[in-house]
């Protein structure tokens, strides 16, 4: 909308387009009054000091903002994306850190298994890893990678960490499938190292949450076993090569019948972390069976 301009008998409109010129114009000479204030004196710089130096002031203080406010802004964008970076460096550094403990664990494994082997080295043996196992914690029924295209057989005889682990029931060309000692219904001949007397190791899930194994039927007449003798495989089993541990032997106590003895035993293996086994390739049938 033009101003309009009243003169005698007519009205005279003003066009938008002057009137911003005009404007324009005052405020340029606003602006060069204002850096040219300390040449002017009387009226004129009374004028600049009420009017154009507040003005002066303001605009500089909305131009320190937004220059504060653009370096924030700039700071903050720098500040997300470092932040990014270091995030990605962290994931890759997670990831190099757990890979680095696996291979500990995995190195920590072979060594143990290299140390089983080696003192078992009567026995024809094979690596195996572990690829699928029962619902549960423990390790009482799993599948390996290995099978009858690497000479594994049923009732071939199994051992991990400390000593014997169970035995193959069943096989197929790339895998066999494994039941552990801990199982309920496995049992083992065994005999006390220190006495050469005979038991029975019977597997026990319930028991195990403690941490144990059972055994019965030992004739101890003598009185010579102790708590923490070995308990190995029995000569007399017909599954279970002879002289490989199975434990150590935690309480014992007298039968009712004032003959035998039983009680429980620590397993030399830990059925609930398992990962690589060794399959003894030797079957007991196949170098002399007995009476179990």
């Amino acid at each position: 909308m033009s101003p309009v301009i009243r003169r005698r008998g007519e009205e005279f409109t003003l066009p938008s387009k002057y009137l911003l010129f005009i404007l324009t114009v005052l405020c340029v000479g606003m602006i060069v009054i204002t850096f040219n204030t300390n040449i002017f004196t009387g009226p004129l710089n009374t004028f600049a000091g009420v009017f154009v130096v507040p003005f002066q002031k303001g605009i500089t203080a909305v131009g320190s903002f937004l220059e504060n406010t653009t370096e924030k802004l700039t700071s903050i964008t720098k500040l997300i994306d470092e932040n990014e970076r270091l995030k990605q460096q962290i994931d890759e550094l997670t990831i190099a850190n757990t890979n680095l403990e696996q291979e500990k664990y995995e190195l920590t494994e072979l060594r143990n298994l290299y140390e089983l082997d080696a003192q078992y080295e009567d026995y024809k043996k094979t690596g195996a890893r572990i690829i699928g196992k029962d619902a549960g914690n423990w390790y009482h029924s799993f599948v390996i990678d290995k099978g009858t295209d690497e000479g594994i057989a049923i009732d071939m005889n199994v051992i991990a960490g400390g000593g014997l682990v169970g035995r193959v029931t069943d096989v197929g060309p790339d895998w066999a499938k494994v039941q552990s000692i801990i199982a309920d219904n496995a049992s083992v001949s065994g005999m006390v190292l220190s006495s050469s007397d005979n038991l029975i190791v019977s597997g026990d899930l319930e028991l195990y949450r403690q941490g144990y194994l059972s055994f019965s039927k030992l004739v101890d007449d003598a009185d010579k076993v102790r708590i923490g003798d070995k308990i190995v495989t029995s000569n007399i089993s017909d599954k279970y090569l002879p002289g490989i541990l199975i434990g150590y032997i935690s309480t014992i106590d007298d039968d009712s019948n004032n003959l035998t003895k039983s009680g429980r035993l620590t397993p030399a293996v830990d059925f609930e972390h398992m990962n690589e086994v060794l399959v003894l390739l030797d079957l007991k049938k196949n170098i002399g069976a007995g009476d179990r």
